[in-house]
């Protein structure tokens, strides 16, 4: 079993949950040395961006986890390239990580590898999570800390934050019998539905100082994110997703999550309260 992008947020949750379960897994990243996996847990490299790696990474392996890099627009030559090269050297089932609306929404680059895996004819798998808690100590982090903030495009809108470790523990529970998950799409959600001033009240109660959502166009958040540093690619995206809440693309609560697990999602007040030292004003 190999997760790539085990060095980010989603595969090395999928990591963690695959060794829990007793899965074997094949943690690959670009620097496999840097990866924090179980001491038991193989590593190997794999670079989307450079096919000489493909093979060597999917040796022997029967199945893959597959998370698209954030930096990675163009998945032609990249992610579809690597399944094809996955398929071509015995692997049986892919489960992809994709965002929600991403069978429709053909802006986003997870919307090609989706139509690349119906496709094949192969047995696959496809995960739509919405977005993660994790964004608060990601995409979020630097606001929070630095301007006691939260700036996007998402108006009111509401979004159900999953948390990554979720995401992983469908990913173990789908891997333990493709079988039966073959040609299923689940979105998958956080038990709660919340718009950014609740999250910023999450975040006030836990920090004990007061964080505000600022609303802001698509345009100028697209400034913004591109004055964080974040590749032009990396910020459309991004961009996209935030600006979508607002027509309510994120806001449903699926039950499909629990319905998989048997139990509820974790909150996003839980993943504050267990992480609150990643927001800790700087000095």
């Amino acid at each position: 079993m190999v997760v790539v992008g085990a060095g980010g947020n989603v595969g090395g949750a999928a990591v963690r949950s695959l060794a829990r379960a007793g899965i074997p897994v094949r943690a690959a990243g670009t620097r496999p040395a840097r990866l924090r996996v179980p001491a038991d847990v193989e590593t190997v490299k794999l670079d989307l961006l450079d096919p000489t790696t493909f093979v060597e990474a999917v040796r022997g392996a029967a199945a893959v986890f597959l998370v698209r890099p954030p930096a990675i627009s163009k998945v032609g030559p990249t992610l579809n390239a690597f399944l094809d090269v996955a398929w071509e050297n015995g692997v049986e089932h892919v489960v992809f990580s994709s965002v929600t609306g991403a069978d429709t929404n053909k802006v986003v680059p997870h919307h090609r590898v989706e139509t690349h895996l119906r496709a094949s004819g192969r047995s696959w798998t496809i995960l739509r999570p919405g977005f993660f808690a994790q964004n608060l100590a990601d995409a979020y982090r630097d606001d929070v800390v630095t301007r006691d903030r939260i700036v996007l495009p998402a108006g009111q809108g509401r979004a159900a934050f999953i948390d990554v470790r979720d995401v992983g523990d469908v990913a173990a529970h789908v891997l333990a019998d493709p079988a039966a998950h073959r040609g299923a799409a689940y979105t998958l959600t956080g038990p709660q539905a919340l718009r950014f001033t609740e999250v910023a009240a999450i975040l006030s109660d836990e920090l004990g100082r007061t964080i505000t959502y600022e609303p802001t166009s698509a345009l100028r958040y697209l400034r913004h994110v591109r004055r964080q540093g974040r590749p032009s690619a990396q910020a459309l995206v991004q961009t996209v997703l935030h600006a979508g809440l607002r027509r309510g693309q994120a806001e449903t609560v699926d039950p499909t999550l629990e319905r998989l697990l048997g139990r509820s999602g974790r909150t996003l007040t839980e993943y504050v309260h267990e992480h609150r030292d990643l927001w800790a004003a700087r000095a």
